[in-house]
């Protein structure tokens, strides 16, 4: 075997790893697709996931936005044609764009998402929330739908924008209690104060009705956009279907567990265990079934 060939063997084996370690829901879903696309759709996951790391991980703003442009750069010299070998990220998403169409745009949106986080600002309205929300993990539909192929042109792509979106509001949802202890609150101000809520109220674990009344509210915008995203997913060809609807039920139960507890995200954490996630793998394939015979 030769040296390009281990190196690149190397390079996807780290994709898988990281995916692995960092989202057992998009791991697991991922182990539908066809093996190519399994190792495309991870490759796609490690390189967004080290962007995030590159903000998150970084020990002041200063260097994140240091490790944010290097992540851009890399980005950008495989679109270019330039990648660096010893890169294992960037040697594995050049291999990934010789196969499949994956957009620019796409990443440079999630660039975007990436570096509002480095400079964090309260969300004044829903729309600013929902933007973020396109912006750090919609964007990953439109990244994904090449990859596992798609019929039904733009309309696809949009009900994938919004899946992605209702991803990212149930993970906003469910660890509010977390966020807050980072010092971040990503609930609109406008909704607080029409709920009477107040971040202060928050921090000292207060869940009242009218908390309550307002995560409902966007509970219910989430389920609202999850409908949107299973109309594109019959849309996607072969396997393909059934590994994201799996994602998308790993999601959903997240929100209806909140729902089960009360909407107390601030002294617990909605989760599924192992066993819920195995369960809903039938699930997925018979919702595809009835969704493409509907």
């Amino acid at each position: 075997m030769r040296g390009s060939d281990i190196a690149l063997k190397q390079a996807l084996r780290y994709c898988d790893e990281l995916t692995r370690r960092h989202s057992s829901t998009f791991y697991l879903g991922s182990r539908l697709f066809p093996n190519r696309q399994r190792q495309a759709v991870r490759v796609v996951y490690a390189v967004c996931r080290s962007g995030d790391d590159a903000v998150d991980e970084a020990a002041s703003a200063t260097a994140g936005r240091e490790r944010l442009a290097r992540w851009w750069r890399g980005v950008e010299r495989v679109y270019a044609g330039e990648h660096c070998p010893d890169e294992p990220l960037e040697l594995a998403l050049a291999w990934v764009l010789k196969r499949y169409d994956v957009p620019k745009e796409a990443f440079a949106e999630l660039y975007l998402g990436f570096r509002s986080d480095l400079d964090p600002q309260p969300f004044e309205e829903l729309d600013a929330l929902l933007l973020y929300c396109r912006r750090v993990a919609g964007v990953v539909g439109l990244m994904v739908a090449p990859i596992a192929g798609y019929r039904g042109g733009e309309a696809t792509l949009q009900d994938a924008l919004a899946l992605g979106q209702a991803m990212q509001l149930t993970n906003i949802l469910r660890d509010v209690g977390e966020d807050l202890a980072r010092g971040r609150c990503y609930l609109p101000k406008t909704l607080l104060e029409r709920h009477g809520v107040t971040v202060e109220m928050l921090r000292e674990g207060r869940v009242t009705d009218s908390y309550r009344a307002l995560l409902e509210e966007l509970a219910e915008l989430c389920r609202q956009l999850y409908r949107q995203g299973w109309r594109g997913i019959p849309k996607l060809r072969g396997p393909a279907a059934s590994a994201v609807a799996l994602a998308a039920l790993n999601y959903e139960e997240i929100l209806h567990k909140l729902r089960q507890n009360g909407y107390d995200n601030l002294t617990r954490r909605a989760h599924l265990r192992p066993l819920e996630r195995l369960a809903l793998i039938p699930r997925a394939i018979f919702g595809v079934l009835s969704q493409s015979l509907a």
